[in-house]
C-alpha cells in the first residue's frame, strides 16, 4: 500500500496549505516558518553563491522580510534578503526535509530529496481561509535548525 509515502505526501500537503495561507494573507501574530531543504535536489534554484555556501542543505526563515511568496503545484518560490541583497529561491516540495512553526511548537520532518526516490506530489489548490485582521508580512536569511517538536515518520516506514 505504500503507507509511508501516503503519510509523507499528506504531511507535505499540510505544509503547502500553511505556505498558501501565508502567501494569501501573510503570517498572523508570531507565526513564522523554518523550512529546511536539500539544495542539491533537481529543481532547486537558489543561485550560485548560496549553492556554494550550502551545497547539501539549507534552512530559510519566513518571518519579517520576505517577498513574492508564490505557492505552486510542485514548488514554492520566495524572495529573501541575503547580505542585504534580495534573491529569489525556488524549492520543489520534494526537496523539503523539515518544516516548522516554532511559535506554536509545530514541526514536520520528511524523507526528502531525490536520493529518497521521491516524486513531487501534486498539491491541488485549497479554498482560502477567511481573512485575519492580525496578519503580518514575514522571512529572512538562513537560520539554525528549528527547535520545535518534530514529527518523525521513521516508525511508519518499512525496514
Amino acid at each position: 500500500m505504500g503507507y509511508d509515502k501516503l503519510v509523507d505526501d499528506a504531511l507535505r500537503g499540510a505544509m503547502v496549505a500553511a505556505l498558501r495561507r501565508a502567501a494569501e494573507q501573510g503570517l498572523p501574530g508570531d507565526h513564522h516558518f523554518y523550512i529546511s531543504f536539500r539544495t542539491d535536489d533537481p529543481g532547486v534554484d537558489i543561485g550560485d553563491r548560496l549553492k556554494a555556501s550550502h551545497p547539501e542543505e539549507m534552512t530559510i526563515v519566513l518571518q519579517h522580510q520576505y517577498w513574492d511568496l508564490e505557492v505552486g503545484d510542485r514548488a514554492f518560490s520566495v524572495a529573501l534578503s541575503f547580505n542585504q541583497m534580495r534573491q529569489t529561491l525556488t524549492v520543489p516540495y520534494a526537496a523539503v526535509t523539515a518544516f516548522a512553526d516554532p511559535s506554536v511548537k509545530f514541526g514536520l520532518q520528511f524523507q526528502g530529496g531525490a536520493e529518497a526516490g521521491r516524486t513531487a506530489p501534486r498539491i491541488e489548490p485549497a479554498e482560502p481561509p477567511a481573512a485575519d485582521d492580525t496578519a503580518d508580512d514575514t522571512a529572512d536569511a538562513p537560520a539554525s535548525q528549528p527547535t520545535a517538536d518534530v514529527v518523525a515518520l521513521d516508525s511508519f516506514r518499512k525496514k
